[in-house]
């Protein structure tokens, strides 16, 4: 498993679903300028996947305010996201998801951020931050089996953005509001004498 952090994200170009229901070729550069969540996840139509992404939908908003654009992608074409996100939610759909689906079809995107499930079809449950710049600050890959927190999620960019502000760093379950302290010597002294 490569490990992306510190390093430019790998770019594409793919078809996807857009919030609209149109389909549109799409690469992560035309994001460029903007923060990203770009998340893996196995399959359309399985049982974990419409639950994740129902919680990003209901915090979209919240990853909008800091200027995040939520990507969505998985081994499905963009048919199969339009036929999802045209189930109602009560029968397992995705219904009024409104960020972009890309489709990896070729699976050539997953082998890119190393995040295919060894002798399967389809991808690991993964998720990465992008900074503005297009450089990988956050990456979480785990078990199909496991829905992400969203509000993890979105606690991982308000660190991200304070440090990026601020010139400091989050202590451990540092929150939105909280102190951050100079990665000093003399900052973490008076950080853990508060």
């Amino acid at each position: 498993m490569s490990v992306l952090v510190g390093r430019q994200a790998p770019d594409f170009k793919a078809m996807a679903l857009m919030p609209d229901k149109t389909f549109q070729e799409i690469s992560l550069s035309d994001y460029k300028g903007k923060y990203i969540l770009l998340f893996f996840y196995p399959l359309d139509f399985t049982f974990v996947c419409p639950t994740e992404l129902h919680a990003l939908q209901d915090k979209l908003s919240e990853f909008e305010k800091r200027d995040v654009q939520v990507l969505g992608i998985s081994v499905d074409s963009h048919f199969t996201h339009l036929a999802w996100v045209s189930q109602p939610r009560s029968q397992g759909g995705i219904e009024g998801t409104t960020f972009p689906l890309i489709s990896d079809l070729g699976k050539q995107i997953t082998q890119d951020y190393d995040v295919e499930v060894p002798d399967s079809s389809f991808s690991l449950r993964a998720v990465f931050l992008i900074n503005r710049d297009g450089t990988v600050q956050y990456q979480a890959v785990h078990n199909t089996d496991i829905g992400r927190n969203i509000q993890e999620l979105l606690r991982v960019v308000d660190a991200l953005q304070f440090t990026e502000q601020h010139g400091e760093v989050c202590p451990a379950n540092w929150q939105a509001g909280e102190d951050g302290f100079k990665a000093d010597n003399d900052g973490l002294k008076e950080y853990l004498s508060k």
